[in-house]
């Protein structure tokens, strides 16, 4: 983001504020990157609001928080993308004056002490747009070993019978977000199940640590 911070007598024209209202998305979605020791923290009102006007053409844009894929394809497991309620929220904030609000109404935790560790996954097998399971697989989630930036693909997984399963849409994915997709549910597929995208893409099939291929 680049600094374009508000002016410094804004007139305040919401209710909304940082303490109450985007401290709370800050600590559900920002603040596991953009901690007290990161190169721009958001965790206090001090911290964020010189970055205002960015953060909101930021999310308005869905560049922030980094993601990369299109919901509701595939069963993905939650992610820290914002609900358009969120994205809402913050607009209305930045351009109703971003006020501070109450400072006792301000969350007592952060995002890292609210949520659990991700899961332990492995690399089981790398694909290079489309390859053919030799062996079942309980698939857990997909790493997209891309060079550049993935403008869109769909990765789909063809089983045997003729089904068809939607795994992964990347969108706008860039490398630099360096992290993996994993589903809410690990799928068991067959041998036999073909997995493709419809882009030229390399990607890796992911299984929980500690388990066999097939398991």
């Amino acid at each position: 983001m680049c600094a374009a911070g508000l002016q410094g007598h804004d007139i305040i024209t919401t209710k909304l504020t940082f303490t109450r209202d985007i401290s709370r998305i800050f600590a559900r979605h920002c603040v596991s990157c953009h901690g007290e020791n990161s190169s721009i923290p958001l965790v206090s009102y001090e911290q964020a609001r010189p970055w205002a006007v960015d953060i909101k053409e930021q999310v308005l844009n869905r560049l922030m928080p980094p993601w990369g894929a299109v919901k509701g394809f595939g069963n993905l497991a939650p992610d820290r993308g914002l609900s358009q309620e969120d994205i809402l929220i913050i607009a209305a904030w930045v351009v109703g004056g971003a006020p501070r609000g109450n400072p006792d109404l301000a969350p007592k935790s952060t995002l890292a002490s609210q949520t659990s560790p991700p899961p332990q996954l492995k690399d089981v097998l790398h694909i290079d747009t489309r390859a053919q399971l030799e062996k079942p697989l309980q698939l857990a989630g997909i790493r997209p070993l891309a060079q550049s930036e993935v403008a869109s693909a769909r990765i789909i997984a063809c089983y045997p019978d003729g089904r068809m399963e939607p795994l992964l849409w990347l969108y706008r994915y860039n490398p630099k977000f360096e992290h993996a997709f994993t589903f809410q549910k690990p799928l068991a597929l067959p041998a036999g199940t073909l997995i493709l995208s419809d882009a030229p893409l390399s990607f890796a099939l992911l299984k929980a640590t500690g388990t066999s291929p097939g398991s």
